[in-house]
């Protein structure tokens, strides 16, 4: 197994502040001890710089940034998965199901509460780092970072939430209280961020095999790509995503399904991803692997986000990565274990393949070593024929597109026919379809139906009311609004 980034957190209080949201901080504004490290007194050196940053990182393994309320607005929200695990467990992840949450459902408190954090701790080092004495190559390059993680949490965010409170920057006292603007300017700041990041942090090839999953100017390209595609600003994504493409950076793992065991972590393949490593082994674990594994025999999870049956029926006849993807019941695992869910589950039990584990950590799967993926070459390519398509650029598109199938081919001719349109509707579809089958139950597919405009059309073949003008987005936390005295108000609908 390669090595991944060592995210030990120095005893520091970053992200300690915002324990629940922007504007919760009162509790934590007594005088720390003398000889505790804080946010105030820490930052003096080199060592410190790359602390605070590696503290940012280790934030990215926290339940409520990638673990279960992630899993929930992203997959369970979507059509390509269902709530999983037994009635009654974890109702709040029905209700986003079932689009019947509100404004106190804990995952989207979860949410906001999270990627804050993550916004906290970016700042600090933003704020700080600037005025150390100390390599200033090296500390181009943290702050770069720490500019990405946090161009990366807000775009989750805008995505979630819409119009959001803009922190650039640690806040006084008398700042705690934060009114929201508007998402296109929250899009303005993450575009200058990841701008930033892919003129100041090297590429991937330049990291030593030790400080594999940092961000890389390669990496805040690509999210920058997705920035734009997210706003329809289709030749600005293709251009960034060409700058990827050809820089030669990246190629495609010739093994769909070893990009999720451990071969695959941090591969050819990987333009970002999460590391993590088990705490027996010094580092820092993650539950994400947990709360998606097998529940039942053999029980190494939680058994929640089960594969639909509509994601089932997405998949092209002989498509291998519906194996790759979806762990059935009765399925036998390379260990020779059958897949017997718990009878509690109900019928047509299953779990994803992406999260399972083959072995199961000396500690429990509360410290999984997996990385979590989060942004892969597949991915890049289906945006940048997204995006060439759009400008009518049919071959460019079908040639981008038909990569992606060549390597879900596995070498077999007789399955996944290159896509041959060039008409700009059929075309549109075919990658929109692509997109599904290689990324499901990776996190993307609900932000991809909103955005695409066919949210409403696709949960009404399921018998799921979703109301436009209200669901593109999820309601701000209600303890947010209450708390911040009414400066922060609520999206429409909720």
């Amino acid at each position: 197994m390669q090595n991944k980034i060592n995210n030990k957190i120095a005893a520091v209080a970053l992200g300690v502040v915002l324990s629940v949201g922007l504007v919760s901080c009162e509790d934590y504004l007594d005088k720390a001890p003398k000889g505790e490290l804080t946010s105030e007194n820490f930052f003096k050196d080199e060592l410190q710089a790359t602390q605070a940053v590696n503290a940012i990182y280790s934030h990215l393994r926290n339940f409520n940034v990638h673990v279960f309320s992630y899993i929930g607005i992203t997959d369970i929200a979507s059509d390509d998965a269902d709530k999983g695990s037994v009635p009654g467990d974890a109702g709040f992840l029905q209700d986003i199901n079932d689009f019947t949450f509100d404004a106190n459902n804990t995952a989207v408190n979860g949410i906001w509460s999270g990627y804050f954090q993550g916004v906290f701790r970016a700042n600090q080092v933003i704020a700080n780092v600037p005025e150390i004495d100390m390599d200033e190559e090296l500390k181009s390059r943290l702050i770069g970072e720490a500019r990405f993680l946090r161009a990366y949490f807000y775009f989750f965010l805008v995505r979630t939430y819409g119009d959001l409170p803009l922190i650039d920057r640690p806040l006084n006292p008398d700042e705690y209280t934060q009114a929201r603007v508007s998402k296109e300017e929250i899009y303005e700041f993450i575009e200058e961020d990841f701008s930033f990041a892919a003129a100041n942090l090297p590429e991937k090839s330049e990291y030593d095999a030790s400080e594999l999953g940092r961000a890389t100017s390669g990496a805040a390209k690509s999210f920058l790509a997705k920035v734009h595609l997210f706003q329809n600003e289709y030749q600005e994504a293709y251009d960034l995503a060409q700058e990827v493409i050809t820089s030669g950076e990246y190629e495609l793992y010739p093994d769909y399904e070893g990009i999720f065991r451990r071969e695959g972590e941090h591969s050819s393949e990987s333009i970002f991803e999460v590391s993590t490593v088990a705490l027996e082994a010094g580092g820092g674990g993650s539950q994400f692997n947990e709360v998606q594994g097998i529940r039942g025999n053999p029980n190494n999870g939680w058994g929640f986000n089960g594969p639909s049956d509509d994601l089932m029926a997405a998949y092209e006849e002989n498509d291998p990565r519906l194996a790759a993807t979806i762990i059935n019941e009765g399925d036998t695992l390379p260990s020779g274990e059958v897949v017997m869910p718990d009878p509690n589950m109900g019928e047509n039990a299953r779990f994803s393949r992406k999260a399972w584990l083959p072995e199961r950590p000396p500690s429990g799967f509360g410290n999984s070593g997996a990385n979590i993926r989060i942004f892969r070459y597949a991915d890049l390519l289906l945006i940048a024929a997204e995006a060439a398509n759009e400008i009518g650029n049919s071959d460019q598109a079908l040639e981008y597109v038909n990569m992606v199938r060549e390597r879900a081919r596995q070498g077999n001719e007789d399955i996944l026919p290159d896509v041959t349109t060039t008409d700009q509707a059929e075309l549109r579809d075919a990658i929109y379809h692509e997109r599904r089958v290689e990324l499901a139950m990776e996190q993307h597919r609900y932000f991809d139906l909103v955005r695409q405009g066919r949210a409403q059309e696709v949960f009404a073949d399921l018998g799921i009311t979703w109301t436009p003008g209200k669901h593109e987005v999820y309601p701000v936390p209600q303890s947010e609004i209450d708390i911040s005295g009414g400066s922060i108000t609520q999206n429409p609908g909720y």
